[in-house]
């Protein structure tokens, strides 16, 4: 094989070599890796658990099978299945949410900054949407029983209960073991900024923005 040849070999195999070397499924060392949280996360995500001490608990969680904690003023309950709660996805690139409606329950614009999102209508029907970050493009569906929807990771979403009598509940799945969740409402008025720097920066009355404070536990 010429020098050329090799080289050229090289150059169309490289995507793949690529694909092998960054893909987070193809890259694990060892079959899993239980978080260990009593030592703290770092950018590489949590530390392994030591495998004597792993057992078949670690895989499991029930924390899905009831409501979640209610926030208010939204009327839902949320129950979150994130490394933090469930240490076996840890490393795995997954996790899961349930989130319960009540009639008239809200889940706010909001985004996951670490994973993107799959959600899966299970009783009810809401209204969904997101936001693009290049266009500001809405789109948006009303989702029924059996439907999924996808929000790429990043982007502000929302979803809302259309029953003005019914519940709603749906499961979420998520592409990151810990996506995060930024709330929108609570960033900007849960904060302690100045009432008067919000107000700048989001061209809301200064009055406003104080009924709002007081709302969503703000201060400043």
């Amino acid at each position: 094989m010429t020098m050329a040849n090799a080289m050229f070999l090289l150059l169309a195999a490289m995507p793949f070599l690529s694909l092998l070397l960054l893909s987070p499924s193809l890259a694990l060392n060892q079959d899993f890796c239980i978080a260990d949280l009593p030592r703290g996360d770092t950018p590489a995500g949590y530390p392994c658990k030591p495998q004597a001490g792993v057992t078949a608990d670690d895989f499991y969680y029930r924390g899905l099978n009831t409501t979640g904690p209610t926030i208010n003023p939204f009327n839902i309950g949320i129950a979150s299945a994130f490394v933090t709660k469930f240490p076996g996805v840890n490393g795995l690139g997954i996790s899961a949410a349930r989130v319960d409606f009540a009639p008239g329950g809200v889940v706010p614009l909001h985004s996951h900054p670490g994973g993107t999102e799959l959600l899966f209508v299970v009783e009810g029907t809401l209204a969904s949407g997101f936001i693009s970050s290049a266009t500001n493009q809405v789109y948006t569906k009303t989702l029924y029983k059996g439907d999924l929807m996808v929000f790429p990771q990043g982007l502000l979403h929302y979803q809302y209960n259309l029953g003005n009598d019914t519940a709603a509940v749906a499961l979420s799945s998520y592409s990151s073991a810990n996506p995060g969740l930024m709330i929108l409402d609570f960033a900007l008025f849960a904060n302690n900024l100045p009432t008067d720097v919000v107000s700048k920066v989001t061209v809301l009355d200064e009055l406003e923005v104080r009924k709002l404070k007081a709302l969503f536990g703000g201060s400043g």
